[in-house]
């Protein structure tokens, strides 16, 4: 794939750039290595000063580098600077909190007949980091911040259709003052991963992406016995049951289905209703659905804009036209737009059934199919019934449905009257085949070190 920024407002290749050669590559592992040792000796403290100082680069650039993530994939202006201003959050998150997060935690040393006993956690080395274009800052941030403050050094593989972007991170840390190669830019494309990966200087791996992305890059990780975290995709449900608020349901619902142009993993995807308020929901929800207005992503006022790609949009259009043609039915948008750019309006599909190809798999992009249940029973059932794991949003006003439901439902995160995202705070990752691992909170930032068992004895 050509490493370049092409507008998807307008289809326009704006720049390209060459895929770096063998030996800068090296060089790139090489610095990585360096930078590693002059990091992992440094205090917690000074790691910490610095990535307060990248947040604060961030926030004093938050305008152009927003507006470069909008030339780039398209996300309307507002979203971009809101994702700039979520990593400077999380830049301070950890630099406040990974101390306590990675302090030695004691065991019971009497037990095992020593003076001491402890756990102690100890950085890795450097880490590939195979990001996708969704949330091009916020996903490599999400990494970047909790690695580093570990004493990690990453080298960050990034979409090939945000170069700029993945640029201007690769220069972040280093403007920031940490020391040279803790954390760089690698402009390869995909076909490169493996061989990176292989090479022993890399010493552990995450992705975030496709199912078959994820598959590749952990079948060439263990085939070198290294470590990988993967959050791939999603098809998360939204389950709506009688005691819900449906007016703020279906407000919810349309954010949770449109944000980043419906381009996200943990967008809402198949909504879930009970009979009992499936037409009252529905109608509402195709209301907010069709009133999104769709545009320039830079222009004030655009809540939607395009999707990033081309072959995106072909994919969108080609299961929206799948699942018309075998019987659905389409409650709004659904139609290609004339002119230029890739652009894809809010669609509401009903009727769907498990012969439609979007029954299964995830549609990337502002496309929802709304289902009718009868029963709570039937609720779950239907939102278990995927290969996918990573978020669920359940509505009920109902306590004990909402203790049933946080059981009951197969997904790595269950946001009750709330839509699905991600904070700093709180572990993020999925089950099946939405990936392994998990990223942020305490846990995200164990994930790349060595937990190391210390036994100390006496001397007589």
């Amino acid at each position: 794939m050509t490493i370049a920024t092409t507008n998807p407002a307008t289809g326009e290749v704006l720049k390209t750039f060459d895929p770096m050669p063998a030996e800068q590559i090296d060089a790139v592992l090489a610095c990585s290595v360096t930078g590693f040792r002059d990091l992992r000796d440094t205090s917690f403290t000074q790691r910490g000063a610095w990535l307060r100082r990248a947040a604060e680069l961030l926030e004093a650039e938050q305008d152009d580098l927003a507006a470069t993530v909008t030339l780039e994939m398209g996300k309307i202006l507002p979203a971009a600077r809101a994702e700039v201003l979520k990593c400077a959050a999380a830049c301070r998150f950890y630099a406040e909190h990974a101390e306590g997060f990675l302090a030695d935690e004691p065991c019971d040393a009497a037990a095992v007949g020593a003076v001491r006993a402890f756990t102690r956690y100890q950085p890795l080395g450097p880490v590939l980091a195979v990001m996708p274009w969704n949330f091009p800052l916020w996903q490599a941030m999400r990494f970047a911040a909790p690695a580093l403050m570990a004493g990690n050094t990453g080298l960050l593989k990034h979409a090939s259709n945000v170069p700029q972007t993945a640029l201007y991170l690769g220069e972040l840390f280093r403007r920031a003052g940490f020391p040279e190669g803790a954390f760089q830019t690698l402009l390869i494309g995909s076909d490169a991963v493996a061989a990176v990966l292989g090479d022993p200087r890399v010493r552990a791996a995450t992705l975030t992406g496709s199912e078959a992305a994820g598959r590749a890059v952990a079948a060439a990780a263990g085939q070198a016995l290294k470590k990988t975290v993967l959050e791939l995709g999603g098809s998360d449900p939204f389950v709506v049951l009688p005691s819900a608020d449906l007016d703020r349901a279906a407000r919810v619902a349309t954010t949770a289905r449109c944000q980043n142009n419906g381009q996200s993993c943990i967008a809402a995807k198949r909504f879930i209703v009970h009979d009992d308020v499936y037409d009252a929901f529905a109608d509402r929800f195709v209301a907010h659905m069709s009133a999104q207005a769709m545009g320039d992503p830079a222009a004030e006022g655009t809540d939607i804009g395009p999707l990033a790609t081309r072959q995106g949009r072909s994919d969108v259009d080609a299961l929206v036209r799948d699942a018309v043609g075998r019987g659905a039915s389409l409650r709004c948008g659904g139609r290609l737009p004339t002119g230029p750019g890739w652009f894809y309006p809010p669609t509401v599909l009903t009727d769907v059934t498990a012969e439609m190809r979007m029954f299964g798999e995830e549609v990337f992009g502002p496309v929802a199919a709304v289902y009718r249940v009868s029963s709570y029973r039937e609720a779950v059932a239907l939102a278990n019934a995927t290969s996918f794991g990573l978020g669920a949003s359940a509505w009920t006003s109902d306590p004990a449905e909402q203790e049933r439901l946080i059981n009951d439902l197969d997904a790595g995160a269950v946001f009750v009257n709330g839509m699905v995202t991600s904070y700093p705070q709180l572990p993020f990752g999925g089950i099946k085949d939405s990936g392994y691992g998990r990223e942020l909170a305490g846990v995200g930032i164990r994930e790349f070190c060595n937990l190391k068992t210390v036994w100390v004895g006496g001397q007589n």
